[in-house]
């Protein structure tokens, strides 16, 4: 009798109780950086109440949507892999800059439905690209994506960016509590509950927030039961050459960016990115923000928050992460359902922002672990990479005097650490003259020169 082969992790469907809570977790990791896109376009577009309701219900919509055309697939859409889509920040500043003195949401809806079919087509070609991204190159960007989401983990423990008692000493109280439930349910619970630490964390943080005042249900009984975005509400789209083109540079940051997060996620599930996969993720995303561009919300891309959920909680199941698709469809069909979601309190995301995004810097280390640093370059590779990285995380104004175009490819830490470190890996070691200066060196004996690379370390950096 010939035994079925076994369901790689990946593939594998987890029971109903377990995809739901898993699932709600995730939504939870992401909910605060998902709605805060609309919030912010919306808020400096000065747009009313209703008019951001509206954005936020469609945002977490097709948010739901793109998540389940990127774990569940089909055709050539779909990278197949736990990944969960949300509204990118590196479309804030030229949508702000659009809406405000370019035509309004019109403008900047079809300038994304735009970037949106120039990804479609771009896809394959990033497909390719990956023998550009090494271990040294993808745990370098593993690294800087981890470290430049702790900023946002900080604001959120701080009380939120904006909140009028920001860094009041009960909101880093709140916060530490949360770290506290999370790292005692996952590092001394059962199994199963070790998965859910993070649930467990800002429920229980939930629980206590509401007795101290850190809570307002207010809005929920303000928001409907049901509400549905219709395509072009905001009227039909229009096109600007302006708008268009920072959109496409947008378009070249978010994919590079995917990129990665892809990358990091494949190598937390053990199931390798190819170029084919890639570029059936890369594809989704620009179907899915064309459908953005549709249903009157903005551009989409894998969310980084998350990379690091998987790797803490050792979840693998694209089937979790389309759970928490669905779970974000009815959050967008039932806003007061979102409006519940939306009540939890900054510090408690916060506290248990602290270990994902810590776990997506960790598993950057753990990548980087491959790397022969010896004989090379590889060390300048990775300090300046993430020096680069770093830099407009801490000084936010850093490249305020450059054109628009620079700021939006720069200003994300992601893309501007991610880029340095293929610009340098291909210097140091792709360039025929840097392979001539060094294969002269005999290659050591079992590690066999890889095609492309130029020196018989780079090659033992491509061992895997």
């Amino acid at each position: 009798m010939v035994s079925a082969p076994p369901v790689h992790p990946v593939d594998a469907v987890p029971p109903i109780r377990q995809l739901a809570a898993f699932g709600l977790q995730h939504v939870l990791a992401m909910y605060a950086g998902a709605v805060a896109v609309p919030l912010i376009v919306g808020g400096a577009m000065k747009l009313p109440p209703a008019d951001l309701a509206y954005l936020i219900t469609a945002d977490l919509l097709i948010c739901g949507v793109a998540t389940l055309i990127q774990c569940v697939g089909f055709w050539r859409f779909g990278v197949r892999l736990p990944i969960m889509q949300g509204c990118t920040f590196a479309a804030v500043s030229p949508m702000v800059l659009i809406g405000t003195t370019g035509g309004g949401l019109p403008a900047i809806y079809g300038s994304v439905i735009v970037a949106g079919l120039a990804i479609v087509l771009l896809a394959p070609v990033f497909g390719r690209l990956l023998r550009f991204f090494p271990p040294l190159v993808t745990g370098t960007v593993i690294l800087i994506i981890g470290v430049s989401l702790l900023p946002v983990a900080g604001n959120w423990v701080a009380g939120g960016a904006g909140a009028p008692d920001f860094g009041a000493p009960k909101n880093l109280a709140l916060a530490g509590f949360v770290l506290v439930v999370v790292l005692a349910v996952q590092g001394f619970a059962p199994a199963f509950l070790s998965r859910i630490a993070v649930l467990i964390g800002i429920a229980a943080g939930l629980v206590v927030s509401v007795p101290f005042g850190f809570t307002d249900f207010g809005g929920v009984g303000d928001a409907h039961w049901v509400g549905i975005s219709t395509p072009f509400h905001f009227g039909a789209p229009t096109f600007h050459a302006s708008a268009i083109i920072a959109m496409l540079v947008v378009a070249l940051v978010t994919m590079t960016e995917t990129t990665g997060d892809f990358i990091a996620v494949g190598e937390m599930t053990d199931r390798k990115v190819e170029p084919r996969a890639l570029a059936d993720g890369l594809r989704a995303d620009g179907l899915s923000t064309v459908l953005g561009g549709v249903f009157n919300t903005f551009p989409y891309t894998a969310f980084a928050q998350n990379v690091g959920l998987v790797g803490m909680t050792r979840v693998r199941s694209r089937w979790v992460v389309a759970a928490a698709g669905g779970i974000l469809v009815l959050l967008g069909l039932l806003p007061k359902l979102g409006a519940v979601i939306a009540a939890i309190p900054a510090p408690v995301l916060g506290g248990a922002g602290l270990v994902m995004f810590g776990t997506v810097a960790a598993s950057g280390l753990r990548t980087l672990t491959q790397v022969e640093f010896k004989g090379n370059n590889n060390l300048t590779i990775v300090a300046v990479s993430v020096a680069m990285g770093v830099l407009p995380v801490g000084v936010p104004t850093l490249y305020g005097q450059f054109p628009a175009w620079f700021q939006t490819v720069m200003h994300s830490g992601i893309s501007a650490g991610c880029l340095t470190a293929i610009v340098l890996n291909i210097l140091f070691n792709h360039l025929p003259s840097k392979a001539s200066s060094q294969t002269s060196a005999p290659a050591p004996v079992g590690v066999p020169v890889s095609r492309g690379e130029g020196t018989a370390q780079e090659a033992g950096d491509q061992r895997v």
